[in-house]
C-alpha cells in the first residue's frame, strides 16, 4: 500500500546524504518534499502540516553528530514523529474480568466489517469461546456470509430466526445464548450504510444501550482515503469510539487513512486487515509500520508468522538438517509448505530490510503457482530421490515431469536451485553466510 510514498522518502533521504551539516535550507527542501509525499498519499492536509511543523521545530538549527550522516538525523526525527502520528505503543483490545466481553463492529457497508468481524474471533479463539451475533439485518445475504465464516473459522454463530428484522430482539437473545452456551467474547456484527445516515446511527444507539459493549470498534477500509476520517470522526461523535480496525491494508491504494485517522479522529487504530484470510488480522504497531514505510522492514512481525506456521517438530528437523550440513528435498518441502502458509511473497519480502523493498527481486517470479508447480515436483519424487537428488538422470526427470504435470525443464530448474540452496544451507551451518540479503534470492524456490 506505501510504495509509493516508500520511493519518495527513500529518494528524499537520498538527496541528504554526503551533507556534513544540515541548514534551514537542506531541512526547508526535504520537508517540502515530505510535504508532497504525504499529500500524495492522501494523508489529511491539517494532519500534514502539524506533522511537518514538529519535523522542522525538531530539525531546524541542530548539529548533526560525527557518527551519523544527516540523512540518518533526518530519518531518526521522521521515524518518531511518524510513530507518533500512528498512536505510538499498541493499544490491547480491553477483555472484561467479568465475562462475557462484549465488542460492538460498527462501519459503513462495503468497509469489510462482516470478513473482519469474524477474523477478530479467530483472533481471540485462541484463549477465549467467542460469538459472533449477526445483527445485520439490512443487507441482503449478511447473515448467511457471517454464518459461513465463521463455520470456516470454526467460532460460535448467532443468527436472528427467519422472519425477525429487530437487531435489539437479536442481540438480546444472543446474550442469552451466550450465557446459556458459556461463550466468554460476544462480537455483535451491526448493519451499515454507503454513508453515515440518522436511521443508522439511532440504530446503532439503541444496540450500543442493549448491551453495553467493552470495545466499540469501527470498521475502516483503508483503501478510501481522507473519507475515512471523516468516517471515523462522525462515528466517534455520536457513539463514543474505543478503537478502529483497519480493514484491506494490503491493498494498492495510498494508505493516507493508516496514517492520519489516529491524528485526526483521536481514535487509536487497534487491528489491521492485511490479507483475505482469515487468519490476516494483526496488531496495529505503529513502531513496525513506520519501519515498513520507511523501506526498513518489520523483521519482529516477519518472525511472528514464522513461529504461527511452524510446528515443533518442523524447527527441529530444520535445526536438525542445519546442524548436519545436509538438505535434503524433503527439508526443502518443508520449508514451501511454510512459505506458503505465510501469506503472498511480495507481502513477506516487504517485511525484510531490503533496499528498494521487493523491487530487487523483481528478476525473481513471485507467481505462487510457481510456488505450488515447485511443490508438485518435489512430490512426484520417490522417497530416495528426495533423499538423493544426485541419481535424478534423464529417465527419472522425464518421469517426474508427467507424474507432476509440468515440464522436463520445469524439473531442472527446481533441481538448480536446490543445488543453490543447498550450498547456501552449508555456509549457515558453518557459521558462514557473508552473503546476507545478497544471497536471499537464491533461498527462494522461483
Amino acid at each position: 500500500m506505501f510504495d509509493s510514498l516508500k520511493e519518495r522518502l527513500e529518494g528524499i533521504f537520498k538527496g541528504l546524504r554526503g551533507k556534513g551539516k544540515l541548514t534551514e535550507t537542506d531541512v526547508a527542501d526535504a520537508l517540502r518534499e515530505v510535504r508532497r509525499a504525504l499529500l500524495e498519499a492522501d494523508v489529511n492536509y491539517k494532519v500534514v502540516k502539524d506533522f511537518v511543523a514538529r519535523i522542522q521545530t525538531r530539525a531546524v538549527g541542530q548539529e548533526v553528530l560525527a557518527s551519523i550522516t544527516p540523512a540518518q538525523h533526518v530519518v531518526s526525527i521522521v521515524v518518531d514523529e511518524l510513530v507518533a502520528l500512528m498512536g505510538g505503543e499498541p493499544s490491547p483490545l480491553v477483555v472484561s474480568p467479568k465475562p462475557p466481553t462484549r465488542y460492538l463492529l460498527v462501519g459503513l457497508q462495503g468497509s469489510g466489517k462482516t470478513t473482519t468481524c469474524v477474523k477478530l474471533a479467530k483472533r481471540i479463539s485462541k484463549g477465549h469461546k467467542p460469538l459472533v451475533v449477526a445483527c445485520d439485518l439490512q443487507r441482503p445475504a449478511a447473515m448467511e456470509q457471517l454464518r459461513v465464516l465463521a463455520e470456516q473459522a470454526r467460532v460460535g454463530f448467532f443468527g436472528p430466526p427467519e422472519g425477525e428484522r429487530n437487531p435489539l430482539r437479536v442481540a438480546e437473545a444472543a446474550l442469552r445464548f451466550a450465557e446459556e452456551h458459556l461463550f466468554d467474547t460476544i462480537l455483535f456484527d451491526t448493519a451499515g450504510r454507503l454513508h453515515v445516515d440518522e436511521p443508522l446511527m439511532a440504530e446503532l444507539s439503541a444496540v450500543k444501550d442493549l448491551v453495553a459493549p467493552h470495545e466499540i470498534l469501527l470498521v475502516v477500509d483503508a483503501m478510501t482515503g481522507q473519507e475515512a476520517v471523516n468516517v471515523a470522526e462522525k462515528f466517534h461523535g455520536l457513539l463514543a469510539l474505543t478503537g478502529v480496525i483497519l480493514s484491506k491494508l494490503d491493498g494498492d491504494a495510498r494508505g493516507g487513512a493508516a496514517l492520519a485517522i489516529r491524528a485526526a479522529a483521536g481514535v487509536p487504530v487497534k487491528l489491521a486487515g492485511v490479507g483475505e484470510r482469515i487468519e490476516d488480522l494483526e496488531v496495529f504497531d505503529a513502531k513496525r509500520m513506520t519501519s515498513r514505510i520507511l523501506g526498513m522492514g518489520d523483521v519482529m512481525g516477519l518472525m511472528e508468522r514464522v513461529q504461527q506456521v511452524t510446528t515443533e517438530a518442523d524447527a527441529e528437523r530444520m535445526a536438525d538438517a542445519l546442524k548436519k550440513n545436509r538438505l535434503t528435498m524433503e527439508d526443502l518441502l518443508v520449508q514451501l509448505d511454510q512459505i506458503e502458509k505465510l501469506g503472498p511473497l511480495d507481502k513477506v519480502l516487504e517485511m525484510l530490510p531490503i533496499p528498494g523493498g521487493v523491487k530487487g527481486f523483481r528478476d525473481a517470479d513471485l507467481d505462487p503457482s510457481r510456488l505450488r508447480h515447485t511443490k508438485a515436483v518435489i512430490q512426484s519424487m520417490t522417497k530416495k530421490e528426495r533423499q538423493r537428488p544426485e541419481i535424478i538422470k534423464g529417465s527419472r526427470r522425464r518421469r517426474i515431469a508427467q507424474g507432476s504435470g509440468t515440464s522436463v525443464q520445469m524439473v531442472n530448474q527446481v533441481l538448480k536451485q536446490y543445488e543453490q540452496m543447498r550450498d547456501l544451507w552449508k555456509k549457515f551451518g558453518k557459521g558462514g553466510g557473508k552473503g546476507g540479503l545478497r544471497s536471499l534470492r537464491n533461498l527462494l524456490p522461483f
